[in-house]
């Protein structure tokens, strides 16, 4: 089950007063046992009741990475043969440079 559906569901169940372990339950119930944990039932509620509406992690300081798609990934590999092939040429076949 997606995240952002499940948490929507744990709000809702948390802010009509059911506690943790009743969520979970009812959650089992309707999605089967392959959802969360029930400690991760108990944080999510927490954070409701506390106000906090995501579940995500907060935005970090430092460099940010950006992850590549498998599609974005095999495209840049694509891409960079030609080049590759042409440095294997000119280098009679050989690709390192001795």
């Amino acid at each position: 089950m997606h995240q952002r559906r499940l948490a929507s569901v744990i709000r809702f169940l948390s802010s009509e007063g059911l506690k943790p372990i009743e969520i979970r339950r009812r959650r089992n119930v309707q999605y089967g046992d392959a959802c969360l944990a029930l400690q991760q039932v108990y944080e999510w509620t927490s954070k409701f009741m506390n106000g906090i509406c995501s579940v995500t992690d907060p935005p970090r300081a430092g460099a940010r990475v950006a992850a590549l798609s498998e599609k974005e990934f095999f495209s840049r590999g694509i891409h960079a043969l030609p080049n590759r092939w042409n440095t294997c040429m000119k280098g009679n076949g050989d690709y390192i440079e001795k």
